[in-house]
């Protein structure tokens, strides 16, 4: 059947009901992308006996209103929330779903709202917890190609303008380098008022004591090359509600639909069955209680037990070149291309390792060790981890960065993390261990001269000595054979 269309509240909804003649129990997704674009969705909810809504969130697309990123969605998700457990269709029973911002506005209402609005439980996939965590590392660097493309498409208007940054770089490829980085909206010729205000967002953890005191189960789901799996599994460590389940594949932002170089056909459950029957048993009060879930081994047909954790494993490695380099932020390593110049004046410190003699199976929390120097006082410092195959294709396997405001010309020690990964390397694979000051354009340039990136006007560079005698890399090592799991029969458990 084609979705009843109402106003909620002045927001637009889409309501797909069952055959039958219920009540139902429910299911919402709040989306700032288009409520039309989740019919198909709506449709596979309906036949697995789901009464199922999406609303176009405030301000966009057919909702009144005006568009505020993350402003209104836990009081329109309550009204909204109440107003479906008032219909007859409805058993009072809600699932609260989405994925990337609408994931934020499912657990906006499953945290934020009065009780009598929250859900019964909570699907977040690839969830953007608040502007902190879109916006910026843990470390406090800014994310800055992934937001320019955000904002340039639903930023501060009512439809969405998808490819928008991507056309203004095919126009001009160095539409993101003029400083300062405020000014971009000016530059893509665009009105985003609101864009400044992004980068004043600097407290993370909205959610996060709230998720401790979680009153119904959740059901979170990533990719490893999502750019916020680590908020996901943090998410899903924190909840504190009966039970949490954690699905983790090779995917990216886009799940089984964005699969990764990694990524098998074992790695593509069906995941409409999968939300369905967790959901079932989630209103049923019947998941056992507790953490459990099923994360995806990428480069093995393996599913393994979440909360799998290989035991730390240093190989060792060897300078190749760059232990004395420059960051200049005028000509910085580049985010989007593995290719390491042979000549020049170094840009990064590179060490590598000998060929792995075995596979090797890697979950868990990686991390850099490392002695360093800074000549600025303000200094990023990014690792890059790059598995390179017997035939010489080189993968990125983990980046991360660390913001340090040390002395000018005195060593440091700290450690880099590298986030999450659940790999299996296999024989032969080099890894190759970069040290840069900059990771452009998915990160914003430190200007080294101690302003804020993002209004910074003018650049320096900043000499930087690596000490390779102290770097350690550290890995999760798996040291015997992984026990395995089936996610279609773990998240429902």
């Amino acid at each position: 059947m084609t979705p009843l269309t109402v106003a909620v509240e002045g927001l637009a909804t889409d309501v797909e009901l069952p055959d039958g003649d219920g009540p139902f129990p429910a299911v919402l997704v709040r989306t700032p992308y288009d409520r039309r674009n989740h019919r198909a969705e709506l449709r596979g909810w309906a036949r697995r006996g789901f009464a199922s809504v999406a609303q176009d969130v405030r301000g966009r697309h057919a909702s009144a209103g005006e568009w505020r990123p993350y402003a209104h969605e836990t009081d329109d998700g309550a009204a909204t929330a109440r107003w479906l457990r008032r219909q007859p269709w409805s058993d009072g029973r809600l699932v609260a779903a989405g994925a990337s911002y609408a994931g934020h506005c499912a657990l906006a209402l499953a945290l934020e709202a009065p009780e009598d609005a929250r859900p019964d439980a909570v699907i977040a996939a690839v969830p953007a917890l608040d502007t902190a965590e879109t916006a910026r590392e843990p470390s406090g660097v800014e994310r800055l190609s992934a937001r320019a493309g955000w904002w340039a498409a639903p930023g501060d208007r009512r439809d969405s303008a998808e490819a928008a940054l991507g056309k203004a770089l095919a126009a001009a490829p160095g539409l993101l380098a003029p400083l300062p980085v405020a000014d971009l909206p000016a530059r893509l010729g665009r009105s985003l008022p609101s864009w400044p205000g992004v980068w004043r967002h600097r407290e993370r953890g909205r959610f996060g004591e709230r998720a401790r005191r979680a009153g119904m189960p959740l059901l979170a789901v990533g990719g490893h090359h999502d750019h916020f799996a680590e908020d996901t599994v943090a998410l899903w460590h924190r909840w504190g509600g009966p039970s949490a389940r954690l699905l983790m594949g090779p995917w990216g932002h886009g799940l089984v639909a964005e699969p990764g170089p990694d990524a098998g056909p074992a790695h593509r459950p069906r995941l409409g069955d999968l939300y369905a029957h967790w959901a079932r048993l989630a209103l049923a009060g019947e998941l056992r209680p507790g953490k459990r879930g099923a994360v995806a081994l990428g480069g093995s047909p393996l599913w393994l037990p979440a909360g799998t954790e290989g035991a730390p494993y240093s190989p060792g490695l060897r300078p190749l070149r760059g232990t004395s380099f420059t960051a200049d932020p005028e000509n910085p390593v580049l985010s989007g291309t593995l290719t390491v110049p042979a000549g020049g004046t170094p840009a990064r410190c590179v060490l590598v390792t000998a060929p792995l003699p075995r596979p090797l199976d890697v979950v868990g929390p990686a991390s850099v060790r490392l002695r360093a120097t800074a000549g600025t006082p303000g200094a990023d410092w990014f690792a890059r981890l790059v598995a390179v195959t017997p035939e010489g294709t080189a993968e990125r396997l983990a980046v991360g960065v660390v913001r340090r405001a040390d002395p000018p010309g005195r060593a440091a020690e700290f450690t880099v993390p590298l986030g999450r990964l659940a790999r299996r390397l296999p024989e032969g694979t080099r890894l190759r261990l970069e040290i840069a000051g900059h990771h452009f354009p998915a990160h914003a340039r430190n200007p080294h001269t101690g302003d804020d990136p993002v209004t910074a006007t003018r650049l320096l560079a900043s000499r930087r000595e690596v000490d390779p005698g102290h770097v350690a890399l550290s890995l999760p090592a798996l040291r015997s054979r992984p026990e395995p799991t089936d996610p279609e029969q773990e998240i429902p458990r």
